[in-house]
């Protein structure tokens, strides 16, 4: 891994719940964070595990770590074998 980098298992597809139910006041912080999904009381979002743990020891959102950008990527990706028969 470079520096500055995420190695692919280091990066999450994550829910986050902002601990004081602001999820505009969550969007205003500079956090570095790739929204995916904006809901009236959460986000989803893709991010490293460096991240995630900041928004916890802030303690700005509840995070659940829903899959990596692997698992994710895997999920969505058609199934060749089954399209052959």
């Amino acid at each position: 891994m470079t520096a500055g980098t995420a190695d692919d298992d280091d990066v999450w597809i994550a829910r986050l719940t902002p601990v004081d139910g602001d999820v505009a006041a969550l969007l205003t912080k500079p956090l570095g964070l790739d929204v995916w999904e904006r809901g009236s009381d959460h986000l989803v979002v893709m991010a490293t595990e460096l991240q995630l743990a900041e928004l916890e020891r802030r303690r700005l959102a509840q995070v659940d770590r829903l899959s990596t950008r692997n698992q994710y990527i895997s999920r969505m990706q058609p199934d060749t074998a089954r399209e052959d028969d």
